[in-house]
C-alpha cells in the first residue's frame, strides 16, 4: 500500500505543478465510474452531462468544468457512435512528419510551434481525449511565450489524468484504473513525470493490463499496477463482433 501512496504523492504533486497560476490542490478521492449512469447521461440531450455539451465546453478557453464534468465527459466518450479505441486518427500521416519536431522538444521555432498547434487541434477535433496530443499543445503555447492559453490546456490535460487517477487505486485488478484507450495507460505514467519509467506490460485475463513502472531516479523501486479495459473492449466488440469470433 506504501508504493500505492507514494506513486500517487508523486503523481498528483506533478500534475499540480503544471496548474500555473490555476491550480488548487484537489483532494483525490477513489471510486469506479458508474458506467450505466454516465450512458445515460451522456446520451441524453436533456442532461447537463450530455457528450456533446461537455465537448463544447471542454473546447472553451476557461478552466471552468468541475471533476464530475470531467468525469462524465471522459468516460461518457465511450457511449459514442464514433467511438473505436483502435481507430487511427484521420491525420495520422501529419502526426508522423512532426515527429523530429516532437523529438526536439528544445528551441523549437515559430513556425514548428505553430505546426504543431494546428495539427493538435485537428487531431483534438477528432478525439478530443488525445493526452499526447493536448500534452503537445501545451508545450508549443509555452514554447511561443502564451503562459496564460498553455496554463488553460495543462489545466484540461492535469483534470483528465486525475480523472483517470480517481478511477481506482491500481493496486489489484478490482482497484484497476479504468481507462478510455489503451494508449492512455502509458500516458498516465508517461505524462505524470520523469520520475516514473514504464518497463513493461501485460494483460491479465479477463480484461485488465498490468504495467510495471519504476519511481525514482536513484535507486528506482519497480511495481506492478493494473488497468480495466473492460468497458473500453467491451463497445469495441460491440461494433467489432467479428473480432470477438474470431478469439
Amino acid at each position: 500500500m506504501n508504493r500505492i501512496l507514494t506513486l500517487l504523492t508523486i503523481f498528483t504533486a506533478t500534475l499540480i505543478a503544471g496548474f500555473g497560476s490555476y491550480a488548487q490542490r484537489p483532494r483525490l478521492t477513489h471510486s469506479h465510474p458508474d458506467m450505466a449512469k454516465i450512458k445515460e447521461a451522456s446520451t441524453d440531450p436533456t442532461s447537463q452531462f450530455y457528450f456533446p455539451r461537455l465537448m463544447d465546453k471542454f473546447f472553451e478557453n476557461d478552466t471552468s468544468m468541475t471533476a464530475e464534468q470531467y468525469r462524465y465527459f471522459y468516460y461518457g466518450a465511450i457511449f459514442q457512435e464514433d467511438y473505436d479505441p483502435y481507430r487511427p486518427s484521420p491525420f495520422e500521416n501529419e502526426v508522423k512528419q512532426l515527429g523530429p519536431v516532437y523529438l526536439k522538444r528544445d528551441h523549437l521555432s515559430k513556425g514548428e510551434c505553430k505546426r504543431i498547434i494546428s495539427v493538435a487541434e485537428k487531431v483534438l477535433g477528432d478525439n478530443p481525449l488525445d493526452l499526447r496530443q493536448l500534452n503537445y499543445m501545451v508545450y508549443a503555447y509555452k514554447s511561443l511565450g502564451k503562459v496564460n492559453i498553455a496554463n488553460i490546456w495543462a489545466s484540461k490535460l492535469n483534470n483528465l489524468l486525475l480523472t483517470i487517477a480517481s478511477s481506482g487505486t491500481g493496486n489489484d485488478p478490482e482497484n484497476a484504473w479504468v481507462v478510455t484507450y489503451q494508449a492512455h495507460e502509458y500516458d498516465f505514467f508517461n505524462l505524470s513525470g520523469s520520475q516514473v519509467t514504464v518497463t513493461g506490460s501485460e494483460f491479465v485475463e479477463p480484461y485488465y493490463e498490468k504495467v510495471t513502472i519504476k519511481v525514482g531516479k536513484k535507486d528506482p523501486k519497480e511495481s506492478d499496477h493494473y488497468f480495466n479495459l473492460h468497458h473500453m473492449l467491451e463497445q469495441y466488440y460491440l461494433k467489432h463482433p467479428e473480432e470477438l469470433e474470431r478469439q
